[in-house]
């Protein structure tokens, strides 16, 4: 089993809720737009850190962190972007990206909207954090947590951190 914290959309900023709701994870996953890498530093320095690179990040992020990123665990193939969509709005070529890869998890960011959706089509679950920055039109600052276990997505939580700003 392993314990996933997920997170997107942090803009430069670390909310210090963070550290506490991820203090159990096995790993942190950031969907990208993580600005400064400091705040790459900061979450690497408390766990494990997977993540990808978004539209507003600089050359630092981008050459630490992939576009995409695909691999297993626990059982998952697991493929993270951060522009990607929700079933039925897919952002361009992610659809086709996701028919050839056949995850069975895609986590993007982008939207700063949180959701969790089946997409029965492509047999996958979709999961997007939603926003921890401040920066955006979102009003609640939200991460994710989940276990993985053997083929199997177990207690998902989502977490509001305040409100933004």
């Amino acid at each position: 089993m392993k314990r996933i914290g997920l997170i997107s959309d942090t803009h430069g900023f670390l909310d210090p809720k963070v550290f506490d709701h991820f203090k159990d994870v096995d790993e942190i996953w950031h969907a990208g737009d993580f600005g400064p890498a400091e705040v790459a530093l900061e979450l690497a320095r408390i766990k494990p850190l997977k993540g990808v690179y978004g539209n507003i990040d600089d050359k630092d992020i981008r050459f630490e962190f992939p576009k995409d990123l695909i691999f297993e665990e626990e059982g998952f193939k697991i493929f993270i972007t951060h522009i990607g969509g929700y079933p039925g709005h897919y952002a361009k070529g992610i659809k086709d990206q996701l028919k050839k890869e056949k995850p069975d998890l895609f986590i993007c960011g982008h939207s700063h909207i949180l959701r969790v959706i089946s997409d029965p089509e492509l047999k996958l679950i979709s999961i997007n954090p939603g926003a921890a920055g401040n920066q955006g039109f979102h009003k609640i600052k939200t991460i994710m947590k989940f276990d993985l276990n053997n083929k199997k997505l177990e207690n998902v939580k989502a977490i509001e951190l305040g409100k933004r700003g």
